[in-house]
């Protein structure tokens, strides 16, 4: 009876439910280009700066560029992929990275180099709501845990890779490699999706919503642009101040746009969902707790214990390693138990693993921390399949394209939120114990005085760069606590997260009519 069904669904699609794995594995070659090339290219600044004799300011437009670009693109990827197709979308957006990343390799000057990381991100951006909207129309829905589970491997191990490999090629190869290894990749991908990526039925849609997308394009542009800077300009300058209530009011301008248009860029309608809801504010959580560990380690180790880049890379790369072989485990643990048992215990461990790390100091043990990071992948990888897969489980088959490009949205606004809030509470924390130590040193200071009398020369110097040290870990160990806390607020969401209950006979997870 299963398989009668199942062939009944497949002629009724189009699509063949039964042999899935093939065509998602295809398509993550996209994403896992787009996700790596975010992480790859921060390695490679110095050598941008030296070769094109540009100065901070110009270079990080490099990064600056690609963010706001994707930020601009993500909310158009619901209608084109209704309007055109999703394996046509797919094709389009992975040729536009593929060709994005040649002119980047052949980039003559920094200006160059920033146009074409535009056209990298205008594909790159469309890549992960779309290769999630074909994984939730081809998996069956009593799969769609494993599904999910391989579609996190990548989007949790690329991050990790991309430092390290870009590392090796910065390092002992070319800087220009980080982009030209894209290129057959890229061929590769185009051509295994020619083939192996079956054609879905497009829905129909309504004129491109023209003011919701050009509120959009500015509001979440703005408010990306404002996190990454806010922390150089000062949260409290005119500079900071003006842009964020511009991009705020922009965005609720935008909101209004989408309720009152009849055919909206963005769905709304899909925060109706409660499940749809309480995943995503779970994910802001858990994707904010997240970029303590994945941001302020590799400061640590490179700043503070004197690492470069190719040791710290391999010392975060078991963790990396760890979340994406979870992945898939959890995966099958989600489609027997559900989200709620994953994603609590996944909190639980991201909390006390996080709350350990807020123990580190200049004498820990490397190998303590890769075994306290190992764990904390662990706790990741528990997490964040289950809420994906959580968000998207009620949300009826013509919302499915509109629904992964909010989770894009909130994603990235989340990502680049977590890091501004981090920083800003880093630096006020670091300026609080630069303070205390400072007024502690006179006289009256065996530590100063013994450090003082060792070294008469230079013993204020190198106690000030001590202290300077001291108080910068201080502050680390202050958002690691932080950071364990504030994880644990996601524990009254994702108590709400449930699986959708349906027979394996029932086939697909999404299947448009």
């Amino acid at each position: 009876m299963a398989d009668t069904t199942a062939d009944n669904l497949a002629v009724s699609d189009g699509l063949d439910h039964r042999h899935w794995l093939v065509p998602v594995l295809v398509t993550l070659i996209g994403v896992f280009m787009s996700i790596l090339d975010t992480s790859i290219v921060n390695v490679a600044i110095s050598s941008i700066m030296t070769v094109f004799n540009t100065d901070t300011a110009g270079v990080e437009w490099v990064s600056t560029a690609y963010m706001l670009a994707m930020g601009m693109v993500v909310p158009m990827s619901g209608w084109l992929s209704d309007k055109i197709g999703l394996k046509r979308l797919y094709l389009w957006c992975l040729a536009a990275f593929t060709v994005g990343s040649v002119l980047c390799a052949a980039a003559w000057n920094i200006e160059s180099l920033i146009a074409a990381r535009v056209l990298q991100a205008l594909g790159g951006g469309m890549l992960m709501p779309t290769v999630m909207a074909i994984i939730y129309r081809l998996v069956p829905r009593n799969q769609m845990g494993t599904g999910m589970g391989i579609f996190g491997m990548a989007m949790l191990v690329a991050p990790a890779i991309g430092p390290t490999l870009g590392g090796w090629l910065v390092e002992y190869v070319d800087w220009r490699w980080i982009f030209t290894i894209n290129l057959p990749v890229g061929i590769m991908g185009l051509v295994l999706g020619g083939f192996l990526v079956p054609e879905f039925k497009k829905a129909k849609v309504g004129k491109f919503d023209v003011p919701g997308a050009v509120a959009a394009a500015l509001g979440f542009a703005g408010l990306l642009y404002v996190l990454s800077k806010g922390n150089d300009w000062g949260w409290t300058s005119e500079a900071t101040i003006l842009t964020l209530t511009a991009s705020v009011g922009i965005l609720f301008i935008f909101v209004l746009i989408e309720l009152w248009s009849p055919s909206p860029l963005l769905d709304l309608k899909v925060f109706a969902y409660r499940s749809f809801t309480f995943a995503n504010i779970t994910m802001i959580v858990v994707t904010i707790g997240m970029f303590a560990g994945l941001f302020y380690i590799p400061l640590f180790l490179q700043s503070i214990r004197g690492l470069g880049a190719m040791q710290t890379g391999l010392l975060m790369l078991p963790s990396a390693l760890a979340s994406g072989l979870m992945m898939p485990i959890s995966g099958r643990l989600y489609d027997r138990f559900g989200p709620r048992v994953l994603v609590l215990s996944g909190l639980v461990l991201m909390a006390l693993t996080t709350w350990l790390l807020a123990g580190i100091s200049l004498d820990t043990a490397l190998s303590t921390i890769m075994w306290w990071l190992i764990w904390r992948g662990v706790g990741m990888g528990l997490c964040m399949m289950p809420i994906n897969n959580a968000a998207m489980n009620d949300i009826p088959p013509h919302l499915v394209s509109r629904a992964t490009a909010v989770v894009a949205i909130i994603r990235n606004v989340a990502s680049s939120f977590g890091i501004a809030l981090m920083t800003v509470l880093l630096t006020q924390r670091d300026t609080f114990h630069t303070a205390r130590m400072s007024d502690s040193v006179g006289p009256d200071n065996v530590a100063f005085t013994s450090w003082l009398a060792a070294n008469p020369a230079t013993g204020i110097m190198q106690f000030s760069a001590h202290m300077a040290k001291q108080s910068f870990v201080d502050a680390i160990q202050d958002i690691f606590l932080i950071t364990a806390v504030f994880t644990l607020f996601a524990i009254p969401t994702a108590i709400y997260l449930r699986k959708k209950q349906r027979s394996a006979a029932e086939g697909p997870a999404i299947v448009m009519e």
